[in-house]
């Protein structure tokens, strides 16, 4: 029967919906998709930076427009196994993504933060990640709350052409 609501069609979070893809152990045979992206261009994978134990990456699903992810290179699922230089690193490229979002999109404030296993809500528990989430003002509207709709501004290519440019030097 035809209604009054109009409709949003996101076939491609299907994918993320099923958990095609999503490694749920630390088995060195299964694929996952945060030891593959370093193997990849930075605009392939949307990698923002490089350092030498972590990169930053785009989320592919994304909370709001700029949503980091900042993934240490080693597969690695607790945080309390990582060396020293991987949590400085890590530390240190989510300070510098801080930066970059403030100077590039005028971030007011953010969510910084892992999900440690599956019960916990990780995506990918198997290997650790910090999201680094901006937020603004009023970023929440009826579409996330009535219509289960995140409405992104930004594609995600030239979100991680802005950060990368914005990203600060070491």
């Amino acid at each position: 029967m035809p209604d009054n609501f109009q409709r949003l069609w996101t076939p491609h979070r299907m994918a993320y919906i099923k958990g095609e893809g999503r490694p749920t152990g630390a088995d060195a045979g299964e694929v996952c998709p945060f030891c593959e992206i370093p193997g990849m261009s930075d605009e392939d994978g949307l990698v923002v930076s490089r350092g030498e134990s972590v990169f930053t990456v785009l989320n592919l699903y994304p909370y709001n427009s700029g949503h980091l992810m900042v993934v240490p290179y080693r597969h690695v699922a607790d945080y309390a196994d990582l060396d020293e230089p991987e949590y400085l690193e890590l530390a240190t490229f989510t300070q510098r993504a801080l930066t970059a979002l403030r100077k590039c999109s005028g971030a007011q404030g953010f969510n910084v933060g892992m999900n440690l296993g599956l019960v916990a809500g990780a995506g990918i528990a198997a290997h650790l990640h910090q999201h680094v989430v901006p937020r603004w003002g009023g970023d929440t509207n009826f579409m996330p709350v009535v219509g289960h709709t995140k409405v992104l501004p930004q594609l995600l290519r030239d979100t991680r052409q802005m950060l990368a440019d914005a990203w600060p030097a070491v």
